[in-house]
């Protein structure tokens, strides 16, 4: 068995003339924290978009576990074990957060009509199940006191985590988070970097990570990938890419 769960390698996304992801290749190992950071319009979210299922890239090769994925619409990529969430946080914000948790679960239960019209003990099971696993992690995340609160009502922070355990629910082997720490506060920001450090030691799930926090990025990742224009620049550990000159350069510029 490889190492690495995902494999990225020549990875191209041309829009129309502008070529926006030039031959980025990098790989996330299994339990890994792997971050992608660059500046503004480097390409970090297309190749996210890439990866997730959101585009179909013009070239390169996207392998999960050995398997191919590039190309697979996102609901496919999430049933070979990756899911994400999203700079915006997208949630179903008039169902409560139970629903949310619920709602994620949906290829997990029973869904055949004729045990549902029934109520067939398969069914009950099924629903029973749901049910315990999102309360697990409304506790886990905090969240049980607001589980009937319509989720477009919960505090910033609250729809981040809810975010996160939405994905967790369904069981992933990679993470896919997208600039999570926007719009957090400092202590936010401290309890997220915890939850994903306990994210990968206890639920085993490697975690691919876009984020403009620089602090978060060295605190948290194993390996980070640089990207500028739409290139790689250099992947290396935290205290590597802190001390590259061209990483310096690209942040900070030059004389």
């Amino acid at each position: 068995m490889s190492d690495s769960l995902l494999q990225v390698s020549g990875l191209s996304m041309r829009f129309g003339g502008l070529l926006a992801v030039d031959s980025v290749a990098f790989d996330v190992k299994r339990d890994e924290v792997f971050a992608i950071i660059g500046p503004n319009g480097a390409g970090k979210t297309t190749v996210f978009n890439c990866v997730g299922g959101f585009y179909k890239p013009t070239a390169g090769d996207v392998v999960m576990d050995g398997k191919p994925i590039n190309g697979l619409p996102s609901h496919k990529v999430a049933q070979h074990g990756l899911v994400r969430t999203f700079q915006n946080v997208r949630l179903f914000k008039q169902l409560t957060v139970l629903e949310n948790l619920l709602v994620a679960q949906h290829t997990q239960v029973e869904n055949r009509l004729l045990p549902g019209l029934l109520k067939l003990k398969s069914y009950r099971k099924s629903e029973a199940d749901a049910l315990d696993r999102s309360a697990q992690w409304l506790d886990f995340m905090g969240l049980r006191e607001f589980a009937n609160r319509e989720a477009g009502n919960l505090p910033y922070g609250h729809q981040r985590r809810l975010e996160i355990a939405r994905c967790m629910i369904t069981k992933p082997r990679l993470l896919m988070l997208d600039e999570p720490a926007a719009g957090l506060n400092p202590q936010e920001k401290r309890e997220l970097q915890g939850l994903i450090d306990t994210l990968r030691r206890d639920f085993g799930v490697a975690v691919l990570l876009i984020e403009h926090d620089m602090g978060l990025v060295m605190g948290v990742s194993d390996r980070i990938l640089v990207m500028e224009h739409g290139k790689p620049i250099t992947t290396g550990k935290p205290d590597d890419v802190r001390n590259d000159p061209r990483v310096i350069k690209a942040y900070l510029g030059e004389e």
